[in-house]
């Protein structure tokens, strides 16, 4: 082997392992306004006041835009590895009919819940090709020439 070789070798030894990352690095994600401002809000305060005190909230729920979530989590990630949520804050504010705050409530963590992602699939009807149309599907396909009765379609 010549010494060529042995250095080209090492030296993409030295490279492949250089990629392989151990930086551990904790990132902060959302929008979680200061404590002191989430004590600040209180039952009857319109949607107007708690959006200039805590800003715009991380989500509103899509059911009846009555239910601001503001929420952060800080996570730890390592290279390739999954990454491990170190810290969960919650803050849900609920509004009446008026606008106003009915009620507030503070998870975190501790307290939260786990929710885990179904995987199953809602099955659409007349999108399932029978044998024929799957394995025969093109044989003899002549497509349709857009003309004035069809509408160009």
């Amino acid at each position: 082997m010549s010494t060529h070789n042995i250095v080209f070798s090492t030296l993409m030894g030295i490279l492949f392992l250089s990629a392989c990352s151990t930086d551990i690095f904790n990132q902060t994600e959302g929008n979680m306004p200061s404590k002191d401002d989430i004590l600040s809000i209180k039952q009857g305060m319109s949607q107007e006041k708690v959006r200039t005190i805590l800003g715009s909230p991380s989500a509103i729920s899509s059911l009846d835009h009555r239910t601001w979530i503001y929420m952060n989590s800080t996570m730890k990630k390592m290279a390739f590895l999954e990454p491990e949520e170190l810290d969960r804050n919650i803050v849900v504010i609920e509004f009446d009919f008026d606008g106003k705050v009915k009620k507030m409530l503070q998870l975190n963590k501790e307290n939260g819940k786990n929710i885990t992602i179904s995987k199953d699939e809602t099955p659409v009807m007349g999108t399932d090709e029978t044998f024929m149309e799957k394995y025969f599907g093109g044989v003899g396909y002549m497509p349709i020439e857009a003309t004035k009765e069809n509408n160009g379609l």
